[in-house]
């Protein structure tokens, strides 16, 4: 099951699982396996895997039939985590196209900037971000459809899902290989404006086989055979559009057999009652939600005594979240903490029980031994162990690149090597160590938020000469997001009229929550960059003029 092999891919040596199976459709049909056993539950309703695979072959030829899809189309998402986003991106994928997740908190322009990029056919949305989108579907030249997921009455112009199922028919299976395009997947980048990572079927497969690989390693040692070990179930808390919704968790459960158990939005109190209700056994979060949960656990009295595991990653883990879920949990459920990125299909590397307890500063080691690291210094040379550089990541799961970028392509990935623009440390042990970012970019709560796109909405106000952007510390969400802003001259603008202005232009969770409203000078180097080391190092404890 896990023998590698090395292949050519796109040119490049590369190690592969050379017995996994060859697409995300494979997996898909794989899953029908699971039967009755369920696998999404949303406040009182159930859906079965059998369910799943009736209505998402369903789906899947009513887009064929009305819209044309074919493969190789783009059919994007765009909507809460509802069961029926589980459902349309295996119907894409039954369908043979490419799924564009689009990020849920995104305004109308943003969502149509990537719809328009990826030259997506069709977006599947809800009520909330299809009416966001309205005002700008005319300027989309590719679309031809928008469906209204669960809904009655979907924004004007978009045909109800309910719709879409009923007019298919029998749907012929679609010719795929490993190294066609599977998912485009956005990330912000540092000019203002998303990139989409091109995800392969190769990709998917290879991260999921990974994960088979690490747990089937783990019970090995552990003495247990893996076969005897139940279907997981989870809490979902990451957004579907995000590769830790995604590709983290409703992927290797679809595989697995295991439950998803979906939230309208993040409700501590509830995602207790739903942990003991559903006999949820692992937990997964940022570090706001994982420090939430326990604290709610503890004022309740809950013990939570069916979870075995809760996981944190997306941004930079406090060690102090690894201490709590040992102490408070004594030693019973294993605390765990994943580093990879949308471009490399989720964790590479993956630190987890007694060695994240003993080592709670590492991400840890690569998960699976196609994986491979490199901490490279400023003249391309490996740093010696210790040593501070890039972390660069290969192996079949680091995408192709980005869509339609092939600039951006060029300098993020060099012979399948993906350039994470962090840097950290490789002790001898081979524990990797995240220490700082080379990207100019806050993630805050899981979210990236590039500065040039912050800076842009900043400067598009009058009475602002210069902005900068940083990442300050910050307990819950691993970072906040502050800036430093330079006045004109007699300028009455406050931090609340400045928030409202970037506020209107983009997503909320990119809206700055600490300010240092100014009029002198941001500091600058010779070439004329910002210091943003010394602006994050000299930043107020206190918003202030």
């Amino acid at each position: 099951m896990f023998t590698i092999a090395t292949e050519d891919v796109r040119g490049v040596p590369t190690k592969v699982w050379a017995d996994a199976p060859d697409t995300l459709l494979d997996v898909w049909e794989l899953a029908a396996g699971h039967g009755d056993a369920t696998f999404l539950v949303y406040e009182d309703e159930v859906t079965s895997f059998a369910e799943a695979h009736r209505r998402v072959d369903a789906i899947a030829a009513g887009l064929v039939a009305r819209f044309g899809i074919s493969v190789g189309d783009r059919v994007a998402i765009a909507a809460r985590n509802y069961p029926e986003w589980a459902l349309a991106f295996w119907a894409v994928v039954r369908a043979g196209a490419v799924a564009v997740p689009l990020n849920a908190w995104w305004t109308g322009p943003e969502l149509a900037y990537a719809l328009g990029h990826s030259g997506s056919r069709v977006v599947l949305g809800d009520d909330e971000r299809l009416e966001r989108l309205a005002p700008h579907v005319d300027e989309l030249v590719d679309l031809v459809g928008v469906v209204g997921l669960r809904t009655d009455a979907p924004t004007a112009g978009a045909v109800p899902l309910a719709d879409v199922e009923a007019g298919g028919g029998d749907l012929p299976r679609p010719d795929l290989q490993p190294d066609d395009d599977a998912t485009i997947l956005y990330t912000s980048g540092t000019t203002g404006r998303p990139k989409g990572a091109a995800g392969t079927h190769r990709n998917a497969v290879s991260f999921l086989w990974n994960g088979l690989h690490m747990r089937a390693a783990a019970a090995e040692a552990a003495g247990v055979d893996p076969s005897a070990v139940p279907a997981p179930s989870t809490l979902l808390t990451f957004p579907l559009f995000h590769v830790g919704g995604l590709q983290s968790h409703l992927l290797p459960y679809t595989l697995s057999g295991g439950k998803l158990v979906l939230l309208y939005r993040w409700d501590a109190d509830l995602a207790v009652t739903l942990i003991e209700r559903e006999q949820v056994t692992a937990f997964s979060g940022v570090p706001t939600t994982a420090f939430e949960l326990l604290e709610r656990a503890r004022e309740r009295g809950a013990d939570l005594s069916s979870l075995a595991g809760i996981s944190s990653g997306a941004t930079l883990v406090p060690p102090e979240l690894v201490r709590r879920i040992d102490d408070q949990f004594a030693h019973r459920v294993s605390p765990g903490n994943g580093y990879g990125l949308t471009e490399t299909s989720g964790a590479m590397v993956f630190n987890a029980g007694p060695d994240y307890v003993a080592h709670p500063d590492s991400v840890g080691r690569p998960i699976a031994p196609v994986n491979e690291v490199r901490i490279v210094q400023a003249d391309g040379t490996d740093a010696p162990a210790g040593a501070p550089g890039e972390i660069w990541l290969k192996g079949p799961s680091v995408v192709r690149g980005y869509f339609e970028d092939s600039e951006a392509t060029a300098a993020a990935f060099t012979d399948g090597w993906f350039h994470t623009g962090d840097i950290g440390t490789l002790d001898e042990a081979g524990m990797l160590r995240v220490v700082d970012r080379l990207k100019d970019v806050v993630i805050r709560g899981g979210e990236n938020v590039y500065s040039a796109e912050v800076e842009g909405a900043l400067f598009e106000h009058p009475d602002v000469v210069d902005a900068a952007i940083v990442g300050l510390p910050h307990e819950a969400l691993g970072e906040e997001v502050a800036a430093t802003v330079r006045l004109r001259a007699g300028s009455t603008l406050d931090e609340s009229a400045l928030a409202a202005h970037v506020g209107e232009r983009l997503a909320a969770f990119k809206v700055p929550t600490r300010w240092w409203l100014r009029t002198d000078d941001l500091p600058r180097n010779a070439t004329g960059k910002v210091l943003k080391r010394e602006l994050r190092e000299s930043f107020p404890t206190g918003d202030q003029r």
